[in-house]
């Protein structure tokens, strides 16, 4: 029989940069255990991280815990235990004046942006609303998300050379437009895949704007405040009504949970609740158990600054020294500033070929990274920048990072 898709199930169930990024992943990690995986996003393996949910577990075990766990179903807008507790936990430590009917949980973050981007825009009313990408490059994740076409918009960034062979993208506000049709803003902030952080006066600008245009300011915090806080310069973004904040449980370690919170208004918390009753019914369990009792005292908010941000800090010192001593003086290469979460953006300026067929030749010789352009959506020009980018993660063990960044320079060396 022959099989004909929805127009919205053509948008969802064809190839996509998020479908080949997992693809890859999975063949890495079962058919091709020899591939150097510097493409995804998956966290390290940080015996410190790793033994405290281990001992999470055994709790859980030892008292009984992971009966209910198992056994129930919770709200679907999450335990209202966990939702009282991780809004006293954002009280105490970061000062948000927030109660528990401002906490979503969600089964990821992944599936809270779907959910968001299509409350928000799409078609209202007989006519279009969209999502403004104000800093591009930003999440791979987003750019297939939209259910209707022209469902996202982007602005270009400025980039600025701020060391040799380093630069850094800025909100370019010269070109940074707001009409009738802009339903909200998003960001990733550290923003995958560049690492770059949002600087004090980008950030409260932008909030300003969105304030004034009655919209939602929305921050993906995955990698950042308040944990796991791989943010190097201490940048603490302060949830304000109006916003809309996504903390995600994957990168202290718990991908595999797969539950992300969102800090929101009561409206929209409202509403992704009765989404989530029907796309998922209810969301996982698991990693609201591991997180409770952590959510009580200061577990939590030590992790980041002592055990996770040193030792993405010094693995990203590594693989900054080993891909600048393999290109040197080569080719003309810049890394983006080092500002936060778990990559190295690299661009090769001039790169003879798409950074789609570099892939491919790396991707042969059993190294995956991946190709800029998968990052830069919402355009209504082509842009070549990110054809000249490539994203790599060095949150795999070091010898795995040093051989690829090292095969990586040979390829790219074979072209100039």
């Amino acid at each position: 029989m022959k099989s004909t898709f929805s127009d919205i199930g053509l948008r969802l169930a064809g190839p996509s940069g998020i479908q080949e990024l997992m693809d890859d992943c999975g063949a890495a990690l079962t058919t091709h255990p020899d591939m150097r995986m510097l493409g995804g996003g998956q966290p390290a393996a940080i015996p410190p991280v790793q033994q405290l949910w281990r001992e999470r577990m055994r709790e859980m075990l030892d008292d009984g815990s992971i009966d209910r766990t198992l056994l129930n179903y919770d709200p679907p807008g999450g335990n209202p235990l966990f939702r009282e507790a991780f809004a006293a936990f954002l009280q105490r430590e970061c000062s948000w004046n927030v109660a528990s009917e401002n906490i979503a949980v969600m089964p990821s973050s992944q599936s809270a942006f779907f959910l968001l981007f299509n409350l928000l825009a799409g078609d209202t009313a007989g006519k279009k609303r969209r999502i403004l990408f104000p800093l591009l490059p930003d999440y791979i994740g987003y750019a297939n998300q939209a259910l209707t076409a022209g469902q996202f918009t982007a602005c270009l960034p400025r980039i600025v050379e701020t060391a040799a062979h380093e630069i850094k993208y800025h909100v370019d506000f010269d070109r940074l437009r707001i009409t009738p049709d802009i339903a909200a803003m998003c960001v990733s902030c550290p923003t995958n895949p560049t690492g770059n952080v949002l600087t004090l006066n980008e950030f409260d600008s932008l909030h300003a704007i969105c304030d004034a245009h009655g919209i939602p300011l929305i921050i993906d915090n995955a990698y950042g405040h308040p944990f796991p806080g791989v943010i190097h310069n201490g940048f603490q973004p302060q949830w304000q009504p109006g916003m809309i904040f996504s903390i995600s449980m994957s990168k202290v370690g718990l991908p595999g949970v797969r539950t992300a919170m969102i800090v929101a208004d009561a409206p929209i918390v409202k509403a992704l609740s009765n989404m989530n009753a029907i796309v998922s019914l209810a969301n996982g369990n698991l990693g609201q158990a591991l997180l409770l009792p952590l959510l009580k005292d200061d577990t939590l908010i030590q992790l980041g600054p002592q055990v996770i941000r040193p030792f993405y800090r010094e693995r990203s010192d590594f693989a900054k020294s080993v891909i600048a001593n393999a290109l040197g003086e080569k080719v003309p290469w810049a890394l983006h500033a080092q500002e936060g979460a778990f990559f190295l953006w690299l661009w090769i300026n001039g790169l003879p070929i798409p950074a789609a067929e570099l892939y491919r030749r790396l991707k042969e010789r059993k190294v995956l990274v991946i190709p800029g352009h998968y990052f830069a959506f919402g355009l209504d020009e082509p842009w070549q920048h990110p054809h000249e980018c490539l994203r790599l993660t060095y949150s795999q063990p070091e010898h795995i990072v040093r051989e690829g960044l090292e095969i990586i320079a040979e390829e790219i060396a074979k072209l100039f």
